[in-house]
């Protein structure tokens, strides 16, 4: 099992990625990147993650249409309003587009409060249907090829391809298109577009393991970044604590709040803040693989006191995963071509 867990965390062979959300795509010195969140391939360039991260708030435009600006916002503000948003937010002539040039740090709450006063719809779900920001698959080397494969890379251009010195990796691009979303289970669904097939393959995959687990599974481990930053992954033991059929209110000022609902583990184990959408993996002794079973969706904070102050005083030590049980009924069409 050792060398199978080592092939986990290895950049060459881990099914773990993160998606974020990209601005202004084609326009690299104004290229920016939101919205990080794990997520892992089951195969066939279907990757899983959660999807409370869609309906929260991006809180500020980083880019305005300007028919946008003219019609959708100017008209709900007053003249101090006003004035702020258009020293904060300059017009290109040529993209008709206006971007953020926030000098003043103190300007930032107030934009924030701004759009929050006149319910303007900054969700990244939003974003993303209105085509402003688009969901893309992180994968990344130390090596500037795509898994040491030559071929492989010149599938990549300036764009979908650069080097990052600062991190002592390269990055590579993958466009993602949403094609599901779960939110009470807590699960969406995306799939890799616009990518040549070779490359699609090439991406480690993880066999899906729709059973339900019982508190006395000793074989449970989370997949996740490893600590102190994004890059690296951890493989660290999780021990399922307790069973539940949860109940949990999300809020949604825009869209209307929801529920998180159904079955969940409660987990005792390291995670790190930022684990959302981290797989769950269980060793199968029989097939000698391991298998994804459920994925991190809530940290399930117990507040102790410090000093006879309980504010701000919250210590995280269990985690509340979804298992992929939940979603079979959604999911089984995807695996019928599944690699593995």
């Amino acid at each position: 099992m050792k060398t199978k867990k080592f092939e986990l965390v290895n950049e060459q062979n881990s099914p773990l990625f993160r998606i974020m959300w990209i601005l202004n795509f084609n326009e690299q010195a104004r290229r920016q990147f939101d919205n990080n969140i794990c997520a892992f391939h089951i195969g066939n360039g279907i990757i899983i993650s959660v999807a409370h991260n869609l309906r929260t708030e991006s809180k500020i435009l980083k880019i305005i249409e300007n028919s946008v600006y003219q019609t959708a916002i100017l008209p709900h503000l007053n003249p101090t309003q006003t004035q702020l948003l258009k020293k904060c937010y300059q017009l290109d002539t040529n993209t008709n587009k206006r971007y953020t040039n926030i000098k003043d740090k103190n300007d930032t709450p107030k934009l924030i409060e701004l759009f929050k006063q006149i319910n303007f719809d900054t969700r990244w779900i939003t974003l993303m249907k209105k085509n402003i920001y688009k969901p893309y698959l992180i994968v990344q080397f130390r090596d500037n090829k795509f898994y040491e494969d030559t071929t492989l890379t010149s599938n990549f251009n300036t764009y979908t391809f650069f080097s990052e010195p600062n991190l002592n990796r390269h990055t590579f691009l993958i466009e993602l298109e949403l094609v599901d979303t779960m939110y009470s289970e807590d699960f969406s669904i995306y799939k890799i577009v616009n990518t040549h097939q070779d490359v699609i393959d090439k991406l480690p995959s993880i066999k899906v393991d729709f059973s339900l687990l019982d508190d006395t599974e000793q074989n449970l481990f989370c997949l996740q970044s490893a600590p102190g930053g994004v890059l690296g992954r951890l493989l660290n033991n999780a021990r399922i604590e307790g069973l539940l059929d949860t109940w949990s209110n999300f809020i949604d000022r825009i869209g209307g709040n929801y529920t998180f609902e159904g079955h969940r583990y409660l987990i005792k184990g390291y995670f790190r803040f930022g684990s959302s959408g981290a797989p769950y993996v269980v060793y199968d002794e029989t097939e000698r693989i391991f298998k994804v079973n459920a994925i991190q969706s809530e940290a399930s904070p117990i507040q102790l006191s410090i000093k006879n102050n309980r504010e701000g005083n919250f210590q995280y030590v269990n985690a509340i995963a979804s298992p992929l049980k939940n979603i079979e009924s959604k999911l089984s069409p995807f695996l019928t071509t599944q690699t593995t």
